[in-house]
């Protein structure tokens, strides 16, 4: 009797609050654009997106030929803003915790922006030596790597606020928590992140995570796992891949393949140190900021849309909801973008101009020879080699003359997900605790736990 009271009294207290119209307007339209934009998938010049990617698309069209010339201006005031701050210690930004978050580093944090500025300029004009501006390093993030991830986070950074700050994302977490928490042990609106990368970008997804733990709505394990292993490359990704390696004919078992890959990934990774090893602890400048659980005889629904309306009812104006998307965007632009083109130059010089990578694969080999790959020895390295940069693989293993060793290839370096190019260094950047180290534990758990996987179904594909 006692316990039914404090569940009448709980009740009670959470219904207590009645939702205007204009609550419910506050929810359900910005949520529904945040949706349509983030999470339908959109079938656009012959392939499968979402209308951030359709927008990013356009505008990096439209700009095409300047946008790599107005980047490498925004690195250059980056890292001049870096050294001013640093040396001047000036009012204006001390006095900002934004600016001071974007223009106040750790030394270390000072001598990579620096260095990703001088990379694109020495790109530019082709200074230095012909390894750090060659197309397969320099050229290839400046070039195609930059404009990508500019105009992605331009579309991405602006419209998040809309699943972010409305409503959506409690509403959803609710309705999906029984399906997230059983499986990953993960609140139900990490499906969110997981939708938005599949459909859009692998980057979009780790971007809208980190967003999510520095408000308080994740705890570090949960943050690090959705990081690590819910922001899977997209499909259109995944159809650039396979037609880059000649394969475009399999898609469908190729792709049903890494489903089924990542889903072993997916299941495994976050039991298993070090994922399992983070503390379920919320970022401590802020605490806990969610509660999924449902009360006893309320349905999913009625909790998710009751938390969702509580939250539209917080905005005060849409004038503090684009602030926040324009500091997403100049934060992403100054912040970590000088960063993808120190680290993603770095990574592919090693991969394209030393043994490293060749050395590392020794023990791979033995593994495909007993998986039965062909071409073992040129295989190896194509697999590893994704640590640096997503395509890569794509590229070092499209000469192989075996189909069977090329769909492997595909497949793996499209499930492996830790790319330093690009999610790596999001990570490293962001407040999740997730270090380098961590980061080339969870490639190789993902490489070690996919590859017999993929090579059974390959085995399958091509009898």
């Amino acid at each position: 009797m006692h316990s039914q009271e404090k569940v009448d009294e709980f009740k009670e207290e959470t219904y207590s609050t009645s939702f205007s119209k204009k609550d419910y307007m506050m929810f359900i339209i910005p949520s529904l654009i945040g949706a349509l934009l983030f999470l339908a998938p959109i079938y656009y010049d012959g392939k499968v997106t979402i209308g951030v990617g359709i927008m990013a698309e356009f505008f990096q069209t439209f700009f095409e030929g300047y946008l790599y010339i107005f980047m490498t201006i925004i690195l250059a005031l980056s890292a001049l803003g870096a050294i001013y701050t640093k040396v001047a210690k000036p009012g204006w930004v001390i006095k900002s915790e934004f600016l001071q978050s974007l223009f106040n580093l750790h030394p270390i944090w000072l001598i990579i922006r620096i260095m990703g500025a001088v990379f694109a300029i020495c790109t530019i004009f082709q200074w230095g030596p012909g390894w750090l501006y060659a197309d397969i390093t320099g050229g290839t993030v400046l070039y195609s790597l930059i404009p990508v991830l500019t105009t992605w986070f331009l579309f991405a950074g602006l419209m998040m606020p809309l699943i972010l700050e409305f409503g959506l994302m409690e509403f959803i977490g609710s309705i999906f928590r029984k399906i997230m928490y059983p499986l990953f042990k993960l609140p139900g609106r990490s499906s969110i992140d997981a939708f938005a990368s599949w459909m859009g970008s692998g980057t979009v997804g780790v971007l809208i995570t980190t967003r999510q733990y520095e408000e308080g709505f994740y705890t570090k394990r949960e943050a690090s796992v959705i990081a690590t292993t819910f922001s899977v490359a997209s499909i259109a990704f995944s159809l650039v891949v396979i037609t880059f390696i000649g394969l475009e004919h399999l898609f469908i078992p190729f792709y049903a393949t890494i489903v089924v890959a990542g889903f072993a990934a997916a299941v495994i990774c976050p039991r298993i140190p070090p994922l399992s090893n983070k503390k379920d602890e919320y970022y401590e400048p802020v605490g806990k900021q969610i509660s999924e659980a449902v009360p006893e005889h309320t349905s999913n629904f009625q909790w998710g849309l009751e938390k969702a309306l509580e939250k539209a009812q917080k905005i005060q104006g849409f004038k503090q909801v684009a602030k926040k998307g324009i500091h997403n965007v100049i934060d992403i632009w100054f912040g970590l973008l000088p960063l993808v083109m120190a680290l993603g130059t770095l990574a592919l010089i090693l991969a394209e101009f030393t043994s490293v990578f060749t050395y590392l694969s020794y023990p791979i080999i033995w593994l495909l020879n007993l998986l039965q790959i062909p071409s073992a020895a040129e295989t190896a390295p194509a697999i590893l080699v994704g640590f640096a940069d997503m395509f890569l693989p794509a590229v070092v293993g499209s000469g192989i003359e075996s189909e069977l060793s090329r769909f492997i290839i595909a497949a793996v370096s499209v499930t492996q997900l830790i790319y330093m190019s690009e999610v790596g260094i999001l990570l490293i950047k962001s407040k999740i605790p997730v270090g380098f180290v961590d980061l080339v534990v969870i490639f190789l758990q993902r490489t070690l736990i996919t590859l017999p996987i993929i090579a059974a179904m390959a085995h399958l594909f091509f009898f």
